[in-house]
């Protein structure tokens, strides 16, 4: 059985320690995962050619807008269990925990059929071109089948994070993400297999992940064990984990469908531009996941402090992730955007021209990634604090109704690349300025509800 050596006190300072402590891991294990995920595309780029790597990279916008409802239902997990572990509440803790899990596996055999079954239909509204359709179809269609491990290992993984648990997802990570590496190279290069044998490679590492989370979950000894005799839905908990969650959920599949709405610009442009703007995003996402480690950290330190009634520590939290994720941004921007010729080399061994229109992309979106990072910070101060609707308001009519409304405006009109991609960045600033006004806007009325003799300070 395991202590509480992996728990962290998240109510007390100092927290610029705590903060790195927590994060730390987080990068790590998202720059890890898109390492893994970016071998998916290198390899099918060096054994298959440019048009498997628009394949598999084109997939990304619309897996994300499918299965984004039911990650966003993890958000609500970390939210709940974070609240419930500051208010040292073990019975709701419990409840939580395996309401989550059982939600997990439910909702991870609804994506598994809908994906199987609609991937094709779903390709053809992107307007994918005919030459990329077919293998994009397959990918799908296999990657959809791992997702009750995918849900199980996401939710499992939020559940460890919530009590200061980053390091042992990152080590599980790294094992998992190492088989999905030598299987890629060997389904791929060794078979008649080319992108069916990435996604089969993936779906098996998703499974190993997941038994690996499953097997720390119930050898944990804190209120987080897991008892798979108890799995089932509290009703009460359910729809604690649903007020955060669902918002949470929508919002991030209506950025997708803004990225979903882009993708399908991009597609027109043919499918050199496809596979040079699919491997600037793969490289893209290694800044994303390390600024959205703050973004977790924001998550999970203010909903402890907010369970504490600690409400003067918010402001320090979130001053400091602001801090931090202007650092991870300056590192791991400029160092990709520094060596950017020869990344996308690796991506595109053999075509000049897509790795002409992936520097494009990452000219704009590189240098200006930061505001992403300070939007994503903010959203989880405010859900942290429990709230739900005024973030994903305020998102959704930030980043996706002004890159929808670039789209069908400024974009009709001046109809390039560089146009499409200024709107990226736009998005991000418009949204970060109103979430700030949120977030100030949610603390005070939170004030006003708990007894301010009970807030202590740091």
């Amino acid at each position: 059985m395991l202590s509480r050596k992996n728990d962290m006190d998240m109510t007390c300072g100092p927290f610029f320690k705590k903060l790195l402590v927590f994060s730390i891991p987080l990068v790590l294990s998202g720059v890890l995962q898109l390492l893994y995920n970016a071998t998916d595309l290198i390899v099918v780029g060096q054994y298959a050619g440019q048009t498997a790597v628009a394949a598999v990279g084109s997939t990304g916008s619309l897996t994300n807008l499918i299965v984004n409802v039911f990650l966003g239902l993890s958000v609500g997990v970390s939210v709940t269990v974070a609240i419930s572990l500051g208010a040292h509440d073990s019975e709701n803790t419990n409840k939580l925990v395996h309401t989550a899990v059982t939600t997990s596996l439910i909702g991870g055999v609804i994506l598994a059929i809908v994906g199987f079954f609609c991937s094709r239909t779903f390709l053809i509204w992107m307007d994918t071109p005919d030459d990329v359709i077919d293998q994009a179809s397959i990918y799908l269609q296999i990657y959809f089948l791992g997702m009750p491990a995918n849900l199980f290992y996401n939710y499992g993984s939020a559940i460890m994070r919530t009590t200061g648990d980053t390091s042992r997802p990152l080590y599980i990570l790294a094992a998992s993400g190492l088989v999905n590496v030598i299987l890629n190279i060997l389904l791929v290069k060794y078979t008649p297999l080319d992108v069916e044998g990435v996604a089969i490679a993936t779906v098996v590492s998703q499974i190993l992940s997941a038994v690996a989370i499953l097997y720390c979950l119930i050898t944990y000894n804190n209120d987080c064990k897991l008892y798979l005799s108890k799995l089932r839905i509290h009703k009460a908990q359910f729809l604690r984990i649903l007020r955060i969650g669902i918002p949470a959920g929508i919002q991030g599949s209506i950025f997708s469908l803004s990225n979903v709405i882009i993708q399908s610009s991009v597609n027109s442009f043919g499918s050199a531009v496809m596979a040079g703007n699919s491997a600037a995003s793969n490289l893209e996402g290694f800044v994303y996941t390390g600024m959205n480690s703050f973004y977790q950290a924001s998550v999970t330190f203010t909903g402890q402090n907010v369970g504490a009634k600690k409400l003067n520590n918010i402001k320090p939290i979130w001053l400091y992730n602001i801090a931090m994720v202007m650092g991870i941004w300056a590192i791991l921007s400029g160092g990709i955007y520094l060596f950017r010729y020869p990344l996308l080399a690796l991506y595109l061994p053999d075509a000049p021209e897509s790795v002409s229109y992936g520097i494009l992309r990452m000219q704009i979106i590189f240098l200006t990634y930061f505001l992403c990072g300070l939007m994503e910070v903010t959203v989880g101060s405010t859900r942290g604090m429990g709230a739900s609707l005024a973030p994903m308001l305020m998102s959704i009519i930030g980043v996706c109704g002004s890159r929808i409304l670039w789209i069908f405006t400024i974009f009709k009109f001046v109809h390039t690349l560089e146009m499409l991609y200024i709107s990226y960045p736009v998005s991000w600033l418009v949204t970060f300025l109103a979430q700030v006004v949120g977030m100030i806007i949610v603390k005070r009325r939170l004030v006003k509800h708990i007894d301010l003799d009970s807030v202590t300070e740091k």
